[in-house]
């Protein structure tokens, strides 16, 4: 056992399949504790996606607060839901039950990252795994935040990685393309900045035959897991012929617990906010605070991601998803 105590982490997400997966992840972490989930629209409307915050809190037995966030970008509508991809609910349409979730907690997202921050000075890791308005506001509301957070860790953004300058229009990914003037005010803030783009997390792909173990090995969450990954791997398979689905998010999280996987280079990276070519990213010059990550072995990082949810699950006869589920309660 390490006596290194567990990084403090925000994470900005916008549940959401990858999001889904990327909690049961941090769950799983003994090396991560997460102190708060701060809920943006994206993959989905804020109302959605908060509600989706709150019943994973519950399915995952996490005791993290949960702050709805923004509602739409900084300066212009609210694009339409992915629903192909995430489905009507957000989580690949499963059932979802009857669960009774409380309200969010009190006070917005942007605020609680403020307080958040402040309150640990030095120790914080700020994941954002959505459009990057909460993160925004934040910076607006309490620019000294810049220089008390540890670390901001963001998936998004794209560079012609794999033939692909984007997945929501030729130019630009999602999380970029709802928000472009939040993500050119974030990644142009002082503050220190890991971005893992599409260049990385394309080559990281769960495969349905992993995910078809673990829910052989765990009835419980590696049941949830494999269930809730289906419909977004149907879409992986009829739009990019994988067999299994992309852990945007979670490669995002394994740049904190594994950076060995990732080959990252100090960039400083603009994002156009007009024309058609809105959401795109691009280097504009080195800069010693910030790390772009354009490669990563994608099969290592599945692999870990497969190993540290196994090992947080020895196995069904010891109960479903009880180690997991223990571990998730940190």
């Amino acid at each position: 056992m390490s006596d290194t105590p567990p990084r403090l982490v925000i994470l900005d997400t916008d549940p959401g399949v990858d999001d889904a997966l990327a909690l049961l992840y941090l769950s799983a972490r003994s090396d991560l504790r997460l102190l708060a989930i701060t809920t943006v629209f994206g993959n989905a409307d804020v109302e959605t996606t908060t509600r989706n915050a709150l019943w994973l809190r519950a399915r995952l037995g996490l005791t993290a607060p949960v702050h709805r966030g923004a509602a739409a970008p900084l300066s212009r509508p609210r694009g339409s839901s992915p629903v192909h991809v995430h489905g009507d609910n957000g989580l690949g349409d499963i059932d979802l039950g009857d669960l009774e979730l409380p309200a969010p907690d009190g006070g917005v997202a942007h605020e609680a990252i403020v307080a958040l921050i402040r309150a640990h000075p030095g120790a914080v890791e700020l994941v954002a795994i959505g459009p990057l308005t909460n993160l925004a506001l934040a910076l607006r509301a309490a620019p000294d935040i810049a220089g008390l957070v540890a670390g901001v860790t963001i998936m998004g953004g794209a560079f012609g990685g794999h033939g692909r300058t984007g997945n929501v229009t030729p130019f630009a990914e999602a999380n970029f393309h709802n928000d472009p003037e939040a993500a050119s005010e974030v990644l142009g803030a002082a503050w220190p900045i890991t971005l893992v783009p599409l260049d990385a997390t394309l080559s990281c792909v769960w495969s349905d035959t992993a995910a078809e173990g673990l829910a052989a090995r765990d009835g419980n969450l590696g049941a949830f897991a494999y269930a809730v990954s289906r419909r977004y791997a149907q879409a992986y398979a009829r739009h990019e012929g994988l067999d299994g689905c992309v852990l945007h998010d979670v490669a995002a999280l394994i740049s904190l617990t594994a950076p060995d996987l990732f080959t990252a280079d100090p960039y400083h990276v603009a994002v156009s906010v007009s024309g058609a070519s809105v959401g795109q990213t691009s280097r504009t010059g080195p800069s010693p605070s910030s790390r772009l990550c354009l490669e990563v072995d994608g099969d290592r990082l599945a692999a870990h991601f497969q190993q540290t949810l196994e090992s947080a699950v020895p196995s069904q006869d010891q109960g479903p998803g009880s180690a997991l589920q223990a571990a998730a309660r940190r």
